[in-house]
C-alpha cells in the first residue's frame, strides 16, 4: 500500500503557474493521497474550484476535503437569487476505496495582530485496506508559532490516541438500522507541520529518543516513519525554497508521515520526489506491507 502527502500550495508551482495537471501526475498511483492548501474562490489562484479540479483529474478516486473557514467573497443577489461565494481552505484526502467516515477537525489557533493567521485543521478519512482499517490525517499546522503547534499537537494527539474511546465522527449507528464502523487503533498522520524535528513541538507528538533505549515503540507516542527508516539528516530535506538556498532552516523537514506503533513494522520505505514541480514542497510518499 502506497501513500503520498503534498502541499500542493494552491496550485501553483515553482515558476508561479497554476497547474493541477502535473500535480495530479506527481500523486497518481498512490493508494492514498492527502493534499493540503486546497482552496476553493482564492484571489491568489484566481479563483479556481480546485475540489472540483482535483477530483475531474483523478476520477477513479473517492475524495473528501475538509474546509477550515468559509470567508464571504462576493456573495450577491442575481435575478432574485441569492448566490453564495465564499473563500475556502482546507485539506483534501482521496483513495482508490470508498472513505468509509470522515470529519474535519479543527485544530487551536489564537488571534494575530501581526502575522495572518487562519483555522487550521485535519482531515480524518476511515479507509479499508489490505492491512484493515485505518485512520489517514491530511493535516496543516500553523507556520508563525511554535507555541500555538504545540496546543495544536496536543489537541491533535488526543483524537489519535483516543479515537476508541470518543468514537469518532459516528457511533452508535445500530440504532437507526446501520452497521456499526469500526474503531481501529490504527493510523497515519501526515501533511505539512511546519516544525522541525527534535522541536518541542515534534516531541510532544513523537517522543524523545532514550540515552540508553532509544525509541521503543509504545502506543501513547506517534512514529516518525523517516526516523523509523533511518532516513535523517540534510538528505531528507523536503522543504526547498529556490529563492533563498543559503537559508539552511528552509530545507529542513517541514512534511511529515507519522504513524501509530501498531504499524511502524509494516513500513517499508519512505521517499521524496524530488521531480515534482507543482509547488515549493515535495510529495512525500511511504510505502506499508
Amino acid at each position: 500500500m502506497k501513500l503520498v502527502t503534498y502541499n500542493i500550495q494552491y496550485g501553483i508551482g515553482l515558476d508561479g503557474q497554476y497547474n493541477l495537471a502535473r500535480i495530479a501526475d506527481a500523486v497518481r498511483g498512490a493508494d492514498v493521497i492527502a493534499l493540503q492548501e486546497v482552496t476553493r474562490n482564492n484571489p491568489r489562484n484566481g479563483g479556481r474550484d480546485m475540489v472540483a479540479e482535483i477530483s475531474e483529474a483523478l476520477p477513479d478516486y473517492f475524495a473528501v476535503y475538509g474546509s477550515n473557514f468559509e470567508a464571504n467573497l462576493g456573495s450577491r443577489i442575481e435575478n432574485g437569487r441569492a448566490i453564495t461565494t465564499t473563500f475556502q481552505l482546507g485539506n483534501m484526502m482521496l483513495s482508490k476505496t470508498p472513505i468509509h467516515l470522515s470529519r474535519n477537525l479543527l485544530l487551536p489557533r489564537s488571534r494575530s495582530f501581526e502575522m495572518m493567521n487562519f483555522q487550521r485543521g485535519a482531515l480524518e478519512a476511515l479507509v479499508e485496506t489490505p492491512l484493515g482499517f485505518i485512520r489517514f490525517y491530511s493535516i496543516h499546522l500553523d507556520h508563525r508559532s511554535p507555541v500555538e503547534r504545540t496546543r495544536q499537537i496536543q489537541f491533535l494527539r488526543r483524537r489519535l490516541l483516543n479515537y476508541a474511546l470518543e468514537g469518532g465522527a459516528l457511533s452508535g449507528v445500530a440504532e437507526i438500522g446501520l452497521p456499526e464502523l469500526p474503531h481501529p487503533e490504527a493510523f497515519i498522520a501526515t501533511g505539512d507541520f511546519n516544525m522541525l524535528a527534535g522541536s518541542p513541538e515534534y516531541v510532544e507528538l513523537a517522543g524523545r529518543p532514550d540515552h540508553e533505549f532509544g525509541m521503543p515503540l509504545t502506543a501513547d507516542f506517534a512514529v516518525d516513519a523517516a526516523v523509523r527508516l533511518n532516513l535523517t539528516g540534510d538528505d531528507f530535506a523536503t522543504w526547498v525554497d529556490p529563492k533563498q538556498p543559503d537559508n539552511s532552516s528552509r530545507h529542513k523537514r517541514m512534511d511529515y508521515v507519522f504513524t501509530s506503533a501498531s504499524l511502524a513494522k509494516s513500513l517499508k520505505r519512505l521517499w521524496v520526489d524530488r521531480q515534482a514541480g507543482g509547488s515549493d514542497h515535495r510529495p512525500v510518499w511511504v510505502e506499508l506491507g
